[in-house]
């Protein structure tokens, strides 16, 4: 297993500078302000949808997204062990999500500069458990409880609030992927729309309130053609489910923001990849079929033109999240009512260097030392976009977000990983 400090924690984790809000947040709500009629029906009716599924799929499934194993003497001291601060000034954050690609690394950064962290996760089996397992065990190396539960689970989450004031909350849970959302579409309402009212239902009631940074995604940008995107561009022309219930993941954080003054925070991802990455993404599915001898396939836009991702190392996308949770400013409310306004933010978090996808490929050629076999064809109408490009001047303005790895780098850090975790030598697997 390769090194923590070489492959997991982020290069440059930097400090950053509380700033003032500024003309943001006024712009913000105009922008909320101008969203179309229709698309306020349409969030209203994935609330009621939300309702339904998120009813059916615990009558139907029983058991299956909530887990009962907490609770007792032993595990309430392993929570208050994690969440114990370590530095002057520190945080204690509750960190959804944490055996997630991003959960893991935000947490392991947050853990190494003294703050107090604690893990909840589903493991649930979009991808293959054991990579989350083993993203655990890293966390576990670090002192860092993950606790094994869902979203959903508004008892769990009154209990982990009942043990810490957590004063910070990461929310990174989430069903994640464009096209799964054609398969699966009850799981991405479940987790995206009602798991994260449960989190805020809760989040309210505390006292104190925690403030949120949660991740929303540039694909609520959807079939925007203006670029690069800004934060005050008008996001209702979703062209995906799973970018229809992040939109709503906005809405409804800006309710709960304005009726209950929680401190909000959103983040709109742009293509995050590295080590410890997600398997479903397309750099970590390329590099497994290029190592096999499979042929991948190479979706293409309209006219021929190659798709382009405004592609962001993990490092960079932890120095944000990081960011935004030391410049989040405090909620305003108590036992659930509101004594004052309190901050709404969204902030792009990208590279702003898009690269297309025959690029992409041929950067990873060159560090696999192999030959992809190629399989160009049409992109169909599965909910992708054909480029995403992220403007970051309002997150430089707020707390000093910079990206500084470019995707040659990133994906040699990201093959170096694979090859050792997966037990490849000279490009074969070791038997």
């Amino acid at each position: 297993m390769p090194s923590l400090q070489d492959e997991l924690l982020p290069s440059t984790p930097g400090k950053f500078k509380i700033d003032h809000r500024g003309p943001h947040h006024r712009h913000l709500h105009r922008c909320f302000a101008s969203t179309s009629t229709m698309f306020l029906w349409a969030l209203f009716l994935i609330a009621l949808t939300a309702s339904y599924l998120s009813f059916q799929s615990f009558i139907d499934t029983g058991n299956r997204f909530i887990t009962t194993s907490w609770g007792g003497i032993q595990w309430e001291r392993q929570v208050r062990s994690s969440a114990q601060i370590h530095r002057s000034g520190g945080m204690s954050v509750l960190v959804t999500g944490a055996a997630g690609f991003v959960g893991t690394h935000v947490s392991l950064a947050l853990k190494k500069r003294g703050d107090g962290v604690v893990g909840i996760d589903n493991f649930n089996n979009y991808y293959d458990p054991s990579l989350k397992k083993a993203r655990r065990g890293q966390l576990q190396k670090q002192g860092v409880f993950v606790v094994e539960g869902d979203i959903n689970d508004a008892r769990l989450l009154a209990k982990l609030f009942d043990v810490v004031a957590f004063t910070h909350v990461m929310h990174l849970a989430a069903q994640a992927g464009v096209r799964y959302a054609m398969e699966n579409p009850s799981s991405y309402v479940h987790s995206n729309i009602a798991g994260l009212v449960t989190l805020l239902e809760t989040c309210k009631s505390a006292d104190p309130q925690p403030a949120i940074v949660w991740a929303s995604s540039s694909s609520v940008y959807g079939l925007n053609e203006k670029v690069p995107f800004s934060e005050l561009d008008q996001t209702d022309q979703p062209a995906s489910l799973y970018a229809a219930t992040k939109k709503a993941g906005e809405e409804i954080t800006h309710t709960y923001n304005h009726i209950y003054g929680l401190s909000i925070t959103g983040l709109r991802f742009f293509t995050v990849y590295g080590p410890w990455g997600r398997p479903d993404m397309a750099y970590f599915s390329f590099t497994r079929n290029i190592l096999q001898g499979k042929p991948i396939t190479i979706y293409r836009g309209k006219n021929r033109v190659d798709l382009a991702r405004d592609f962001t190392y993990i490092d960079d996308i932890v120095k944000g999240c990081v960011g935004s949770l030391d410049t989040a400013g405090r909620s305003t409310g108590s036992g659930g009512k509101k004594r004052g306004p309190a901050p709404y933010r969204i902030f792009n978090l990208g590279n702003t260097s898009p690269v297309t996808v025959p690029t992409l490929v041929s950067i990873l050629e060159r560090h696999l030392k192999v030959k992809a076999k190629r399989n160009i064809v049409e992109m169909p109408g599965n909910g992708d976009v054909p480029f995403t490009h992220a403007n970051i001047s309002l997150a430089k303005q707020e707390f000093g977000y910079k990206p500084t790895t470019d995707l040659q780098t990133g994906l040699k850090k990201f093959v170096k990983w694979y090859l050792s975790y997966y037990g490849y030598n000279h490009g074969k697997p070791v038997n």
